[in-house]
């Protein structure tokens, strides 16, 4: 009973939660993709509300996860992965390198406008920190 219970408050508001978390995914992306350097990996519109996965370009891939993970619970690569390299990231054609600098944001019923606000800013700060110039 439990289990359904669940199921039927799950489904309750899915599309309305669905339509918010894409709007906050759409949100971290555009604010994203104004720091220059910054591809998403996947479709632009056939995609989960509440995921969103960015590769950065001239940053060290282990460096950046180690300074993200002191203020964002994100990951590397595909939900997939298992610690290696994507092989979905693979297939959309990243090399390692690329591979290895992406970030898979997931979004959940308590993200706000404010979670996205401070992702970003960690994001950048970390850009900052670590970009090398090329």
């Amino acid at each position: 009973m439990g289990l359904g219970a669940a199921v039927a408050a799950a489904m309750a508001d899915r599309q309305e939660r669905a339509e918010r978390l894409g709007g906050l995914r759409d949100r971290l992306w555009r604010d994203l993709a104004a720091l220059g350097g910054v591809h998403r990996n996947g479709h632009a519109h056939h995609c989960l509300p509440h995921n969103l996965n960015v590769s950065i370009d001239g940053v060290d891939g282990t460096r950046l996860h180690r300074q993200l993970r002191r203020s964002l619970a994100v990951s590397s690569g595909s939900a997939c992965s298992q610690g290696s390299p994507s092989h979905v990231l693979a297939a959309l054609g990243l090399d390692r390198r690329a591979a290895g600098a992406s970030i898979r944001f997931g979004l959940g019923r308590g993200s706000t406008a404010a979670d996205i606000e401070a992702a970003v800013a960690a994001v950048r700060e970390a850009v900052a920190d670590l970009r090398v110039p090329a």
